[in-house]
């Protein structure tokens, strides 16, 4: 049996969260992570969005193999991804105190 008042206390905490979580999604776009390949040679940046900002390539590696240049470009920018993935799951846990992680069965709320 749930303490009087016990559920409007629990929509209130809900709110407050939601709140955070709004607030942590705007600060996402402002955190800057990077992937790379071919020693440097190619720089992809994302953002913790998960959006992809730039895309760096040392010329000299576009007088190599097309093909192994354009693997790199796809390593780098999974590279970034999984480090803006990392970066959100980071702020989300922080933002929840960690509840999120804790939900039954590791389910995903969708958006978070």
């Amino acid at each position: 049996m749930m303490p009087k008042g016990g559920l409007n206390g629990m929509m209130k905490q809900f709110g407050k969260m939601q709140e955070k979580l709004e607030k942590v999604q705007e600060e996402l776009k402002d955190i800057t992570v990077e992937g790379t390949a071919g020693g440097g040679m190619i720089t992809v940046k994302a953002n913790g969005q998960q959006e992809i900002l730039a895309v760096n390539i040392d010329p000299e590696i576009l007088q190599d193999d097309v093909e192994m240049v354009e693997d790199m470009i796809v390593a780098a920018t999974n590279q970034a991804l999984s480090n803006a993935a990392e970066a959100k799951k980071e702020k989300m846990s922080d933002a929840t105190g960690g509840l999120l992680s804790k939900l039954p069965g590791g389910m995903n709320i969708p958006g978070l």
